[in-house]
């Protein structure tokens, strides 16, 4: 996990109003109208958006966390007249920022705008699809499974997170992966909704911290890492890539475990791991080298160098790119012609090559998740994420 996930909790965790808790967050600017001659939300009203804000199943982001947080305070308590926070204290900071933001916007006005941005919020939301895969018992939350032409298609769906990847998500691709593994098709393809394949962890997983603390969170935390990657290590069949858009962190990482990669000419391939003073991840300090050769490793992993689809394809890491303008045309084209191969003998063929290097790839994987332990619960890596977050909230 990215080492963000699990010190963010530690080093900015405050609490938000009672209906949201911030994370972390820059600065937003906050643009917040009122209809003059509207009706005046009652008391009740407002009390009832509280409630309503509760039961959101999507994280509605912090820039709009912030403007819920300062709209409450204004209705509640009015123009902010507390001190400025420290510039090291960059989540007050934010907060006071937004609830400062809002002048001399009275209390009715405030609370208005915050039964109508909750309003809007639930309103938008509709009932998450059944995308559970043809046959299958499982429904997913976070991803959209389908099953045709011999092929288990497996769809990151948070495109309006670029896809990060939250707990539940880690969870669910795990078990998509165990059905596909079982499956009568041929083939399975791991790919994105929307513009991005994925931007990497979500920086909302690990912000509340358990009561045994932050090693108990870092325990955790390498658990589900460990037992995502051995789910790519293991994978029985022929597991394909479709990098669809930019990927970051762990969406990069295991690509080494996947059997062929395709991505489209606009993908980016980006592991800014030394950035946020963490370590690889997903079998990378192995695969990599083997793939690209050890300083062009050294420049991805290490040096945070950021890849174009064309420069990864010339590393190795990639297997093919498309124009984006036919990418998905010409892509799932050829995995339906994939589809019609004989099964067993994909299978059996990919388990020959494979198999050599099963238990090494287990290896790496446990001693990268220790390492990344110690990097979580290490000065070096907070002040990594401290600097990390006064940069952002200056953008």
């Amino acid at each position: 996990m990215a080492a963000s996930l699990l010190l963010a909790q530690n080093a900015l965790r405050l609490p938000f109003h009672r209906a949201v808790r911030t994370r972390w967050c820059g600065v937003p600017a906050l643009s917040i109208y009122t209809t003059a001659g509207r009706m005046q939300a009652s008391q009740q009203d407002f009390e009832k958006a509280q409630n309503d804000l509760k039961t959101l199943k999507k994280d509605p982001g912090n820039e709009v966390k912030l403007k819920l947080y300062a709209l409450f305070k204004q209705a509640t308590q009015g123009s902010c007249n507390t001190p400025k926070p420290g510039m090291l204290d960059f989540v007050n900071k934010a907060k006071w920022d937004a609830w400062k933001s809002l002048g001399s916007l009275s209390t009715d006005e405030a609370r208005n705008s915050y039964v109508d941005l909750v309003s809007s919020l639930v309103s938008s939301e509709v009932p998450a699809k059944d995308a559970s895969s043809s046959g299958s018992g499982q429904n997913y939350d976070t991803l959209q499974v389908v099953s045709e032409d011999n092929i288990t298609k497996i769809f990151l769906n948070r495109p309006d997170k670029k896809n990060a990847i939250t707990l539940q998500m880690y969870k669910e691709i795990g078990l998509a992966l165990d059905e596909a593994a079982k499956d009568d098709s041929v083939i399975t393809v791991l790919t994105g909704h929307g513009d991005y394949f994925c931007s990497g962890n979500d920086l909302n997983n690990f912000t509340n911290i358990p009561p045994e603390g932050k090693e108990k969170m870092a325990n955790d935390s390498a658990v589900i890492l460990e037992a995502f990657v051995s789910k790519f290590i293991d994978f029985p069949k022929p597991l394909i890539a479709v990098v669809n858009g930019p990927a970051v962190g762990i969406s990069v990482t295991i690509l080494g475990l996947f059997d062929i990669v395709y991505a489209t000419d606009r993908a980016t391939f980006h592991t800014p791991f030394s950035q946020l003073g963490q370590s690889p991840e997903g079998c990378s300090s192995y695969t990599f080298p083997r793939i690209m050769g050890l300083s062009k490793a050294v420049e991805v992993l290490l040096f945070n160098k950021l890849l174009t689809a064309n420069e990864a394809c010339k590393l190795g890491l990639v297997t093919e790119v498309f124009p984006d303008s036919t990418f998905q045309k010409e892509v799932w084209s050829r995995l339906k012609a994939y589809g019609e191969l004989p099964k067993n003998s994909l299978a059996y063929s990919k388990q020959l090559i494979r198999e050599t290097e099963k238990e090494k790839l287990h290896v790496v994987n446990v001693q990268e998740c220790e390492r990344l332990k110690e990097r979580w619960l290490s000065e070096e890596c907070m002040n990594a994420i401290i600097s990390f977050f006064q940069k952002k909230a200056k953008l």
